[in-house]
């Protein structure tokens, strides 16, 4: 009996995995490069976060000035939903 071949989805699905690290991996070292938060904007990554960022009201503002600097054009679209999911993951839904 042959062995089996990689199916097409698989290597798309490599493919894209690549291509993701690979960007993932380029914004990282703009990140060394570049200052991440604007003067005078809230933090909303996990790592530099303040403890009471599970309040919904300040979740919601740290979306708000993400979602601004999206628009100013100042992080990606990937960025963006990187940080969306974060916070929306600490989001408080009663």
């Amino acid at each position: 009996m042959s062995a089996q071949r990689t199916s097409f989805g698989k290597l798309e699905r490599d493919r894209n995995k690549k291509a993701r690290a690979a960007a993932k991996r380029e914004r990282r070292q703009g990140k060394a490069s570049e200052p991440d938060e604007a003067p005078g904007e809230p933090r909303s990554t996990a790592a530099g976060s303040d403890a009471g960022a599970s309040d919904s009201a300040e979740v919601l503002e740290h979306l708000a000035a993400i979602h601004e600097r999206y628009e100013r054009g100042t992080i990606s679209l990937d960025e963006l939903e990187e940080r969306k999911a974060e916070l929306l993951a600490r989001l408080e839904i009663d």
